[in-house]
Order: structure tokens, then sequence, then C-alpha cells
């Protein structure tokens, strides 16, 4: 029980290794529901501090395959020195892995309580919630992303967010081993406990009932609620394709600019890539669109100053006949200091509409936390100064359209998208800049997790990305188009845009929520009992 083997260590590295292949650009996205029954393989009869130690093993072999590229972020274009890359990597991934491994540890702590596949998905789940916002949170690639390309499953995210996805998943790979393991245990691990050493661990909890009852209301409790999900999913998809067609047309462009991110700053190619973002656009004058959307900072340099360079754009506006909506740096003088901003505007021929400061920044790229205990730690994002974060959360109001604006991974908080959904968004617009991630997984991954914000909240969302993926998504979550990676692209596209509001844009991560308080309840409740048990038993002995 207190022994890690090479064959238990091996398990649970290859768990990690399934979990990652189950997310873009591997997208093998069936081995998510059996991709945790390797790691349950090894931590069954050992101990929980054994069962943290191989949990923490498998989450170092999940994340460090998974967002590698933060080494191209920080080496390539960050020009940070290789070894605190690497340093940088392991460490966010270590404690990354430090979820999965208090998962596997209160798992085995209380795995012979009723119900105990649902309790454990409940762990899983109130673990991902606390990973999405402790420390500004990292909620990048959760474990129902990687389904986002199962339209009928993840319908349910309009009442449960992509949580609901997750616990499924987890549910899903317990109930399988809770099932397999007799013959897991007997045949491929080579243990001499058959299933009659499975009766007795029951036996010692002998108000959770037979093993068997237990097992089989656990599977057709499962069972219900999966087909509860597909019946629901499949009726909404029908729903929404109704919905879509009584919305009102939009006529919308996405120009891909593909501005090598090593000369995009330089003040000599600035008029440049203005030349190319309006040649670009003029390709869509015969769709005559109603707005052409260019990717986060696609105008390099402080639009607000108004200079000819501004004028530019305004031009393009005019030949296209139609509002852009584009990132650009901005600043803010407020006695003495410089606040800069990584702001979207939306602009007619002669005027700006709108405009949207980004709210949740990147953690060292567009601002160093503590930075005066860290100040070595420099930025990976070339602008003067340390980004501010924008006052609020709210829709860039365009005439006879509310733009909900969601800048690079702000595409990645739900509850970003779901404030803007609220107060009357009718379109997810997300800018993003992701050459930084060259040519990695990231962008692919990005993508991913963006489908979920359109079913989340009903709505449609076109996406620009300088180097891509740019790409329309309609509001049951499919892709209808999208670009290449590192290319040069218009895509046209007509959605049809609604005002609307879903359960959970209305209540949020309430599910979630329910299951994070549940499982700490339940954990403190089971805590308490085994405490009494331990101090009964000692006072018994005392008294013999």
């Amino acid at each position: 029980m207190n022994r890690i083997s090479l064959k238990d260590a091996g398990l649970a590295g290859l768990s990690g290794l399934m979990l990652t292949a189950s997310f873009s650009p591997i997208n093998l996205d069936w081995i998510a529901w059996i991709s945790l029954i390797p790691l349950l393989m090894s931590i069954g009869d050992k101990s929980p501090l054994v069962a943290l130690k191989l949990g923490l093993f498998a989450g170092l072999s999940h994340y460090l395959t998974l967002i590698y590229w933060i080494v191209v972020v920080l080496s390539h274009y960050g020009n940070i020195n290789l070894i605190f890359s690497l340093a940088t990597l392991l460490l966010l991934s270590l404690y990354l892995a430090l979820y999965i491994a208090i998962f596997a540890f209160i798992l085995v702590s209380f795995k012979k309580n009723r119900l105990s596949s649902f309790w454990g998905a409940s762990i899983w789940v109130a673990l991902e919630y606390a990973r999405a916002h402790i420390m500004t949170g990292f909620p990048w690639c959760l474990l129902g992303y990687s389904q986002y390309s199962r339209l009928p499953l993840i319908q349910i995210s309009d009442m449960a967010g992509v949580y609901s996805i997750s616990f499924v998943i987890v549910l899903i790979n317990l109930v399988i081993y809770s099932v397999a393991s007799p013959v897991i245990k007997k045949k491929i691990l080579g243990y001499r406990i058959g299933y009659e050493s499975r009766v007795t661990d029951y036996e010692h909890n002998k108000h959770n009932g037979h093993p068997l009852r237990v097992i089989g209301i656990e599977v057709a409790l499962t069972c219900l609620l999966i087909g509860f999900i597909l019946v629901y999913g499949y009726h909404n998809l029908k729903e929404k394709a109704d919905m879509d067609s009584k919305g009102k047309g939009l006529r919308t462009v996405i120009v891909q600019g593909n501005i090598d991110q090593s000369i995009k700053w330089n003040p000599d190619f600035q008029e440049k890539t203005l030349d190319i973002y309006r040649e670009l656009s003029e390709k869509s004058l015969d769709f005559r669109p109603r707005i052409i959307i260019w990717p986060e900072t696609a105008v390099p340099l402080f639009f607000q100053d108004k200079s000819y360079l501004s004028k530019e754009v305004f031009k393009t506006a005019k030949i296209a006949n139609s509002n852009i909506l584009f990132g650009s740096p901005a600043y803010l003088r407020d006695k003495g200091t410089i606040h800069y901003y990584n702001r979207a505007y939306i602009i007619s021929e002669d005027r700006e509409l709108g405009r949207y400061d980004k709210v949740h920044l990147v953690p060292f790229g567009e601002y160093v936390p503590l930075k005066k205990y860290i100040p070595f730690v420099h930025r990976i994002v070339p602008a003067a100064g340390d980004f501010s974060p924008g006052k609020r959360v709210k829709p860039i109001n365009a005439p006879d359209l509310d733009i909900g604006v969601l800048i690079c991974f702000e595409a990645i908080f739900a509850d970003i998208s779901r404030k803007l959904a609220i107060q009357g968004a009718e379109l997810l617009v997300n800018i993003t800049n992701d050459a930084w991630f060259g040519h990695t997984s990231a962008p692919y991954q990005h993508l991913s997790m963006a489908v979920f914000r359109c079913v989340e909240n009903g709505l449609p969302m076109a996406r620009a990305a300088n180097t891509g993926i740019s790409a329309f998504i309609l509001a049951d979550g499919r892709i209808v188009d999208k670009s290449g990676l590192f290319v040069t692209d218009v895509l046209q596209k007509e959605i049809n845009i609604r005002h609307n509001k879903t359960f959970y844009s209305q209540f949020g991560d309430i599910f979630a929520i329910i299951l994070l308080l549940a499982t700490i309840i339940r954990f403190f409740w089971i805590l308490t009992k085994k405490w009494g048990t331990k101090s009964c038993m000692t006072q018994t002995q005392q008294k013999k």
C-alpha cells in the first residue's frame, strides 16, 4: 500500500498522456472517457499519500505534454533564457498537477462511500472550479473542453457550463472502473484478489448495501443521466436551428492579416501593416459587409492619437462602407502616471462608435503580479509599461447591434462571456493574436474552448486571430468556417443574430458551485465521522 512500483508509475503516466491526447489538435476525444482508468488502477489499493504521489505524476505527465507551448512563448517570442522558460513550464505544470493529485488523494480516502463514482466526479469538478478561480484562474483545457466537437453532448452546457461535461466524463471513467475492477485486478494487474475481496471491502461498510446493488444503482443512474443529456442535446440542436432561421442576418467579414510577430511592432512596418488590412478588407466589397473584424492589436499604434495612420483606418471603413472592429493599444494619463490598456474599437467611416478595454489580463504577459517582489520576470508583450485592466465588462453598443468583445484569452473565462450575454450582447467577437504560440497545439486548443462560450450563452461568435485560427462559430457550437494557421485569409459569412439568455447566462456556474459546496461539506463530514470512530475505538481500548 505504501510503495510505488514501476507498473503503478507507468499507469499513472499513461493516464496523463491519454488526457493530453483527448484535446486538440490530436482530437482523440473518445479516449477521455477511459483516460482516468489507468490512474484508478494504479491507486486502487494504495494509501492516500501514495495516491497523492501517483496523481501528481499523472498530472505532470498530462500538463508537461499539454502546455509545452509555454516554452515557445517565453524563449522564442519573449527572449527569455531557455532554462528559465523550462523552469516556468515545470513549475506551472507542478501547480496544475496538484489538482489531479488532490483528486486521487480524496478519492482513495473515501472510496467506500455510497455512490462513490458520483462523488468522485463531484470532487473533480470542484477542483476544476477552484483551478479556474485561484490566483486569477487558469482554466486552460478543463476536461470537458475535449468534447467540443460532440455537439449533441455539449448542449447541456447552456444549463451547467463546461463543468457538466467534465462531470460526465469522470463519472463514466469511475463507473467503468467500478464495474471492471475485479477483472482488471485479477487479469491485468495480476493481483490475487478477485471479486470475493471486493465483497469483503464493501461489507466493512454495511450501510452501503451489497456491492452488486451499489454498482447497479450507479450504472442505472449514469445511463439515465447520459440519456437525458443526449435527448436534451438533440432537441436543443433542432431548437437552435429553428431560432437561427428567425434571427436577423448580419454580413460579417473576418480579416486574418498574418503579420509576423517579429516585425509587428516595428514603427517602420506600421504603414505596411495597415495597407495589408486595407487590401484584404477591400476584397470583401462585393459581399457588402456590415461589420469587418480585425484581430487583437491589428493596429499596432496608439489609434487614439488621431495620427495620419489612424485616419487611414477611417478611410478603409469609408471605402468598405462598413464598420470596422479592431484591436489597438491605448493609454490614459492620470496624475503623472500613464496607464496602458489592451483595447478594442469599433468605428464607422467618420467616428468612433464604441470601445472595450480588456479586463482579464495575462499574468507575466500583460502585467507582472507582485512585480515589486519579482522584478526580474520580463513581460512577453512588446509594449511600453504594464497594462492595466479595464474598468468593467460591458458590450460595445454599435448601431442596432450589441457586441460582446473578448480579447485574447478572455474567451477561456466563461464568466466574462456570461456577463456580456446578460447585458444584451447579440454577437460574441473574440479578437486575439495567437502568433505567440507559433506552430504549437495552443491555437487549436484556444479555438476549442471558444466553442463553449457560444453554447453556454446561445450566441454566435466571430473569431479574428492575427495568424489563425480565425473562425465563425454558431450558437450551437458548430464551426462553420475557419482559416488555416499562419496564412493570410478573409472569411465571409452572413450569421443570424438575436438577443438570447440561457439558463447558464442567467445563473452562471451554479452547478459547479453546488458540487464544490457539497464536496466540502461531505469531506468534513466524513473526516468528523472517521475521527469520531477512532476516538470511540481508543476509549474502548482504554477501558479494556
